[in-house]
């Protein structure tokens, strides 16, 4: 019986190989597949035959499959464990005493055969995967310069050390605060110091990209935040408790790609008088295109605010679907005037809202000027009965500004449909995907760097710009713009002019567009960048020889040559996808020793086009960038989504996200390390650091910790910016997809807090809380 079992498990191994193989070897793929399906085979009828040879045949193969995991993937154990982990198994089976009894034959003298030379091909495989658990072949071990470069460096508009008053905590977005009573002597003992939730949670309607990406401000000894669902919260700085709510009813809307508030802007008016309402405001922007004005201290609509204390924000566009334009980030308030853009549904439709960005009268919500990127030279406000231009590139992260330079920074997204680049005007394809600098008050262009040329693979910029002056080696000082791309390229700028403090090259990109559009011949590399390197058929990863060799069929049935392989009818993968190596997290630079912190993530997707004619009817599916999108009114739909194995995990090997630290001075990457485990990825909590996505960005302090929530298990870190060491964790209740700021209260505790509320298009665990964190041994 243990015979039959045996011939058939290794029958059924074969075959499948065998066959998968032969699919991989015509797709010009690797030959070992259908070499291992042979080899089960052979021990199959070896074993039928009852032939003590059996096991130096498997040895055999253990031996070469063990040579061949080594050619390819070298000391990597989350390499080699799927191409070893059956073959090894079975050898294991093959070693039991039960197992080789069964080739004994009838002489009743005959010995039990022999099994040492599969013994030492077993144990040979057993000591190569523990080297390959040793070590660590994607891990740069470096360290940061940890020496004051600027002692008393600019850090933005002028706010108390102990306040965070704009989303980045300042308008330059640097995510750096200069508190340093937690610092990394003592940041592992901190403990939670109150929670509070919300009471906005997600509901079984509403679209599957519903997230809580907020990052609270601090004014003052209150708290402001926003929630997925547009309400406006205040709470204590101190104990959590709530003050006020506003619920401005935004609904649910199917159509809404998504559901989510990033944070409020505060304003402060200078010219107030004694008992005047609305002194100091809250601007909170909604998900169904309204920005509304609070009174800071009681919640309570500024009614002397555009109309009745809201503002419109589809008037003047060319279309008007519902649910396609709203504000996901908050506004920027400088110089009166209060600043934004809007969020405009990917791949829905030709004829969407503009991305145009405007700029307000603070107080009373008259439109000073507008700079729409399909029509950039007229930026008078527009009259009555006319309309921006439909589907121009849009920003919907946040914004920088520089008001000594009167300068606002505005990172770009493309135009919609993003897959097609067919009748891109020439302003589309100038500043389709760059970040470009505004005048504060006329909103004329002053500058434009371009990312991606003519971008077919939704490469918008996502991430805040973050501002810095750079010093060199004679103490000169350089104001600075730093740029995190999707595409995994870190851009840095002269925010005077545009022009690149570290080196831009144009390298040669892939063809092959389809036969109605075009690719550009070259595109932009930042040399600080941390783009990945070109996948190959040894990448493809699994849990098992099985899931892998499915991944590498599907690999060779896609069309790729690299970054910027365009969309193809046949599909395309795309790498980095869309996720972005870097997202709206953004990076957070040490203004002092000038170096950042931040989290590049890798995660390929696919993209195929699909003729007109050939596309399903939308139906009732709710809003989503996974999937079809419909691009109604173009001849092409595009089904996008991350490149997964038949089980539902990468089929690229991990790790899929990491911390990193690179000096901004020489561009020099001083280290890369793997961040977060599958402890929320698997049926068992196991906390295995395999180096998971995230989405959510970091925050530094002058006591030189780096904070970070954003990976897919729920755990929010501290980490030692000098070297990226992880130095503390906590468990969250829910995802941690935001960003976190600290502040101190009155009593000069420093607090850490975390907003934790999930994601939903990356599956973690939906919330309505605000955590925070201190030192046990201050007060509370």
């Amino acid at each position: 019986m243990v015979n039959l079992l045996s011939v058939v498990v290794f029958a059924l191994i074969g075959a499948v190989l065998a066959a998968g193989g032969a699919w991989l070897i015509v797709l010009g793929g690797s030959w070992y597949y259908a070499i291992a399906g042979i080899a089960f085979l052979a021990t199959a009828w070896l074993l039928h035959r009852r032939k003590p040879i059996v096991l130096w045949v498997y040895a055999a193969f253990l031996i070469g499959s063990l040579v061949w995991a080594f050619w390819e993937v070298g000391l990597d154990w989350w390499q080699l464990a799927p191409r070893g982990g059956v073959p090894v198994l079975m050898g294991l089976w093959l070693l039991m005493p039960w197992v080789r009894r069964g080739l004994v034959s009838r002489d009743v003298d005959a010995k039990v055969p022999s099994g040492l030379g599969l013994s030492m091909a077993v144990v040979l495989s057993v000591v190569v995967a523990v080297a390959g658990m040793m070590n660590d072949p994607t891990a740069i071990n470096g360290r940061l310069n940890d020496k004051v470069v600027v002692p008393k460096p600019d850090m933005g508009n002028a706010i108390p050390d102990g306040d965070w008053h704009q989303y980045g905590r300042t308008q330059y977005g640097q995510r750096y605060s200069p508190l340093d009573q937690i610092n990394v002597s003592n940041v592992a003992d901190l403990t939670e110091a109150w929670r509070y939730q919300t009471g906005d949670v997600r509901q079984s309607e509403d679209v599957p990209e519903t997230t809580y990406q907020v990052t609270p401000l601090k004014v003052g000894d209150t708290l402001f935040l926003c929630t997925p669902h547009s309400w406006a919260v205040a709470i204590d700085a101190k104990t959590g408790k709530e003050k006020w709510k506003f619920d401005p009813k935004v609904g649910m809307n199917s159509d809404r790609q998504h559901q989510t508030c990033r944070g409020v802007t505060y304003y402060a008016d200078q010219n107030a008088q004694a008992g005047d309402r609305c002194v100091e405001r809250v601007y909170l922007p909604t998900s169904d295109a309204r920005l509304i004005a609070l009174d800071a201290e009681d919640g309570s609509i500024c009614d002397s605010f555009a109309d009745n204390g809201t503002l419109h924000l589809e008037q003047n566009m060319p279309h008007k679907p519902s649910g396609y334009y709203y504000s996901t980030s908050p506004p920027v308030a400088v110089d009166d005037k209060i600043i934004i853009g809007g969020a405009v549904n990917d791949n829905y439709s030709t004829k969407e809202q503009s991305g145009v960005i405007r700029a307000f009268d603070i107080h009373t919500g008259e439109l000073l000027w507008n700079w729409d990127s399909g029509n950039p030279t007229e930026t008078d406000p527009l009259k009555d009965g006319e309309t921006y231009t439909t589907n121009s590139p849009n920003s919907w992260s946040v914004f920088s500004v520089d008001d000594k330079l009167g300068m606002v920074y505005i990172p770009l997204g493309n135009q919609v449909p993003d897959q097609l680049g067919m009748n891109r005007s020439a302003s589309v394809e100038k500043y389709s995907s760059s970040i470009v600098a505004l005048s504060i008050q006329t909103g004329q262009v002053q500058w434009v760097r371009q990312t991606v040329h003519h971008d077919l693979w939704d490469m918008d910029v996502p991430a805040q710009p973050v501002l810095v002056n750079i010093s060199d080696e004679m103490g000169n000082e350089t104001p600075a713009l730093v740029g995190p791309t999707k595409q995994g390229d870190i851009y840095v700028l002269d925010r005077r002019t545009g022009e690149p403090l570290i080196k831009v090259r144009e390298k040669p990109a892939p063809g092959g567009a389809i036969p109605e559009d075009h690719t550009a011949p070259t595109q932009p590399v930042s040399d600080l960048t941390f783009m990945p390197e070109k996948l190959t058929g040894h990448d493809m990863w699994g849990i098992t020889l099985f899931d892998q060799l499915a991944c590498r069929i599907q690999f060779h049935q896609l069309k790729y040559e690299g970054r910027y392989t365009p969309p193809s009818l046949q599909g395309s993968l795309i790498y980095p996808g869309n996720f972005g190596t870097f997202n709206w997290g953004s990076v957070a630079v040490d203004p002092k020793r000038q170096v950042m912190f931040g989290m590049p993530t890798y995660l390929a997707f696919t993209s195929k086009l699909i003729p007109r004619d050939e596309v399903p009817p939308q139906g009732t599916k709710k809003a989503s960038e996974m999937g079809i999108n419909q691009n109604t009114g173009a001849p092409y739909a595009v089904s996008m989504g991350p490149f997964l194995s038949p089980i539902g995990i990468p089929c690229q090997s991990p790790p899929w996200g990491y911390v990193a630290g690179a000096d901004l001075r020489d561009g020099k990457i001083a280290y890369k390390h793997k961040n977060g485990t599958v402890y929320d990825m698997t049926p068992l909590p196991l906390k295995i650091k395999l180096g998971v996505p995230g989405i959510g960005g970091p925050m530094i302090t002058a006591g030189g910790v780096a904070f970070l929530g954003a990976a897919v298990d729920d755990f929010f870190r501290a980490y030692d910016l000098t070297t990226g060491k992880q130095l503390w964790e906590a468990r969250l209740p829910a995802g941690g997809q935001s960003t976190p700021m600290t502040y101190t209260t009155d009593d000069g505790t420093q607090y850490v807090v975390i907003v934790a509320g999930g994601h939903g298009s990356i599956g973690t665990k939906p919330g309505d809380y605000v955590m925070a964190y201190k030192l046990p041994n201050q007060k509370n």
